[in-house]
């Protein structure tokens, strides 16, 4: 192992989603098996003895990969030279609140990781933001660390791309391995657009449409789509707890191609910066298809859209530009 560590900071470290991924990233499943970590991990004073906890049990676990563990409620000392940046902690809606509260209570919470990760994360640092409302609380992130270039920071809709390829899988009862190229567009929220119009299924005899093999126009604009949108709601009913392993697994997918690159022909889902790809306001951050190579996205271009689609892309990103107004008045 003649890599260097890659430092890693996971925020919101010893609530669930961090204790699903912290193993995940020592074990070698985002960076692969040749690169060493150490580990960066932050959360709020309340959970300073559990995410103690957390820094034992990685100790324990022995990861050969390994190669340290910062555990700390000071996000100065959690950002200090980090490489990757996953950001889990946030602030969750309970009953009763209002969208504007969550958002105004995410906005500081943002704004003060910002500046932290502006002055003392590495140059090059890659930030993936897992934290809902996602898609908004990366902008307010961009905002405020205007030294991290924007292809830099991106959002978590991997998690929603892994579902509906198991949508697929399920219904075709073929292996997900052999789905690709559904695209999710749009926000992490339920308003997203998960699309199989470009999606295949490599098959005995070749690559074969999803819709093709499907063959329900009707299920797959409808039944697919809400069960894609509200998966997270059903686990949550299941559960009685959010889809924290699933969402940690969809993390380390996101960085692991970001860094080392997608298979070819194949693309996957992230929310990035729009540079007004397919009609998308400039400037939001936005659910797109994607490639990746030597560490860079690129999104996917001259897709075909129907009619279908542009109205449910298009609705998406009436949300977003919406989300994003409410998060400005936030900042007042």
């Amino acid at each position: 192992m003649a890599n260097n560590p890659l430092r890693v900071l996971v925020t919101g470290a010893a609530g669930q989603i961090g204790y699903a991924i912290v193993p995940m990233i020592a074990r070698g499943v985002m960076l692969g098996p040749d690169q060493p970590v150490i580990l960066h991990m932050l959360d709020i004073e309340p959970a300073a003895e559990a995410l103690n906890g957390v820094r034992m049990e990685l100790i324990d676990a022995a990861f050969p990969l390994l190669k340290g563990v910062v555990a700390t409620t000071d996000a100065v000392e959690a950002c200090k030279g980090v490489n990757i940046a996953v950001m889990v902690g946030g602030f969750p809606r309970k009953e009763g609140m209002e969208r504007k509260d969550v958002m105004s209570k995410n906005v500081s919470i943002y704004k003060a990781q910002a500046s932290a990760l502006e002055k003392h994360a590495a140059p090059d640092c890659k930030v993936l933001v897992v934290a809902n409302p996602a898609n908004t609380n990366a902008l307010i992130l961009k905002e405020f660390a205007p030294s991290i270039p924007e292809k830099n920071i991106t959002c978590l809709t991997r998690l929603d791309h892994n579902r509906a390829l198991g949508q697929i899988s399920e219904r075709l009862k073929v292996q997900v391995s052999d789905v690709s190229n559904v695209i999710i567009w749009g926000n992490h929220s339920s308003t997203q657009y998960p699309d199989v119009n470009h999606a295949k299924v490599t098959t005995s005899s070749g690559e074969k449409p999803v819709r093709e093999l499907v063959a329900d126009d009707q299920w797959l604009n409808t039944e697919f789509i809400s069960t894609v949108q509200q998966r997270g709601a059903a686990i949550i009913k299941a559960r009685k707890l959010s889809s924290a392993l699933s969402a940690a697994s969809a993390a380390c997918d996101h960085i692991n191609n970001w860094v080392l690159g997608t298979r070819k022909g194949t693309w996957v889902s992230m929310g990035v910066y729009s540079d007004g790809s397919y009609g998308i306001e400039r400037g939001l951050i936005y659910s797109f298809p994607v490639t990746c190579e030597k560490g860079e996205w690129s999104i996917v271009q001259g897709l075909k859209i129907d009619e279908f689609s542009r109205a449910k892309m298009d609705a998406t990103a009436k949300e977003l530009i919406e989300e994003k107004a409410l998060a400005y008045s936030c900042l007042g």
